[in-house]
């Protein structure tokens, strides 16, 4: 048996009120399109997935390309049924068809697996996943031959259900499993009889039903994991439940997170046994905590990997960056793209660094830029340090290697080499490469003149005497 997924992103989704697609808009920090193909991924391989896109085509296609699955446009948006119509030869390979809406995120494959077994052990043409959630209405219901039975005898839409039909929970969730040959048999009878004047799928229940063949229906499990949103507000909630779900992973795996309704943490996150995560703080995107790690309030990290036992204080804002074992960072320090902080190095207060490797050991701890820099082990960079790797038109790179004393408020103007074991006098404009174990000072000569603010204080009373009088 050849399974093939499909998947519809074709929609506008135009009750969102947005210029995006609806598969396009996020929810745990990744398009809904992409939480659906992650959970079809571990049913078939990503070349067995097919996504229909239609409106802005080009932009689903480039969100998702990433995860290797296939594509089929369907270049005018005629409904359901005719996205499926023009995926008939991108499909002729498959035996079985599961078909999946791409604005359902929270589907779990476990669900996915469960309608396909079922599927396939009823024979089915047609098998409609279903849900009885609290508040039905707005869902087309399933009316079953009988309450026992998983054969259906019909699928109505809301302002069709007659008033003894009114008290039905169970609703179509747009998901389904077809056997393609009975599917692509029947398909060319659908037509566009409603309001919309579109090809719906749902009316191959009926199509199949009366051509004799088998159509049935299975309720998920857990009726939240097959609703969609319609609006942004609806969108939001679907966004709390998952980012909920996912503290709660964590807390199971043994991650201390402390008021976890406070905090932010994307779906593809993940965190180590016995490290803390404090309220307000926000792992973002791909970002991977080792454990023993604490995490404090405020603080933003985004597709970045920190090794065990790694301290992040207060307020600090570090994106695609590597943080060893062991090191300390902040309060209030950004680290931007490209940094690499080295076992027990500590960034400090107010520290900015940029496409900087710091190594083992070594400190900045207030006040300080590092950008396009390469730093040794067991350095320390005094308060004011900043590295000026901009001449208004390329970028240079400041070389610095172990043990050296950078003090304070220096300038080190790339592209330069701090040798080994080197020291920076306070103060100091370095421009010249200095030597490994030498002393560098590069300041204008002090100059003390006796008196001076005395007699100007002086001169400036004499001055407000003559004006007082006049």
């Amino acid at each position: 048996m050849r399974l093939g997924i499909v998947i519809m992103a074709a929609g506008k989704g135009t009750r969102l009120k947005s210029k995006r697609a609806k598969v396009l808009h996020e929810i745990g920090g990744k398009p809904l399109l992409k939480h659906v193909i992650a959970a079809a991924a571990q049913v078939v391989p990503p070349n067995d997935i097919l996504v229909i896109v239609g409106h802005q085509a080009e932009a689903v296609q480039a969100a998702v390309r990433d995860t290797g699955v296939r594509f089929a446009v369907q270049e005018e948006q005629r409904g359901t049924g005719h996205a499926i119509q023009i995926a008939e030869q991108a499909t002729r390979d498959y035996d079985e068809l599961i078909v999946l809406s791409g604005d359902v995120p929270l589907l779990r494959p476990e669900t996915i697996l469960t309608l396909r077994d079922f599927h396939l052990r009823e024979r089915a043409a047609m098998t409609v996943l279903t849900a009885a959630p609290t508040k039905p209405f707005g869902y087309g219901r399933v009316l079953r031959r009988s309450s026992d039975a998983p054969e259906v005898a019909a699928i109505v839409e809301q302002r069709a259900l007659q008033p003894e039909q009114q008290g039905v929970r169970e609703i179509n969730s747009g998901i389904y499993a077809f056997h393609r040959e009975a599917l692509f048999s029947h398909i060319g009878q659908l037509r566009a009889e409603n309001s919309h004047k579109e090809l719906y799928l749902t009316d191959m229940a009926h199509i199949l039903d009366d051509a004799g063949e088998r159509v049935v229906a299975i309720e998920a499990a857990q009726a939240a994991e097959v609703l969609g949103a319609n609006t942004i507000a609806e969108m939001m909630e679907l966004d709390h439940k998952l980012r909920l779900a996912t503290a709660h992973r964590l807390m199971a795996a043994g991650v201390t997170i402390l008021q976890p309704e406070t905090v932010m943490i994307d779906a593809g996150v993940e965190v180590g046994a016995d490290t803390v995560i404090e309220p307000f703080a926000q792992l973002l995107g791909e970002t991977r905590v080792g454990s023993d790690c604490r995490i404090r309030s405020y603080s933003v990290l985004e597709n970045t990997t920190l090794g065990d036992q790694v301290l992040i204080l207060q307020s600090c804002v570090i994106a695609d960056a590597r943080i060893d074992k062991g090191a300390r960072i902040g309060p209030l320090a950004h680290l931007r793209p490209g940094c690499h902080i080295g076992e027990g190095a500590h960034i400090g207060n107010f520290v900015e660094a940029k496409k900087t490797n710091m190594g083992k050991g070594s400190k900045a701890n207030h006040l300080t830029y590092l950008g396009d820099a390469e730093i040794g082990s067991g350095v320390n960079i005094g308060a004011g340090t900043i590295t000026c790797n901009y001449d208004g038109v390329n970028k240079y790179k400041t070389l610095i290697g172990d043990g050296v004393f950078i003090g304070s408020d220096s300038a080190l103007v790339a592209p330069i080499v701090i040798g080994e074991g080197a020291y920076i006098g306070a103060g100091s404009v370095i421009t010249k490469d200095v030597p490994a174990d030498a002393l560098a000072v590069a300041r204008g000569q002090q100059i003390n003149k006796l008196n001076w603010a005395k007699n100007r204080r002086a001169q400036r009373e004499a001055q407000k005497s003559v004006s007082s009088k006049q």
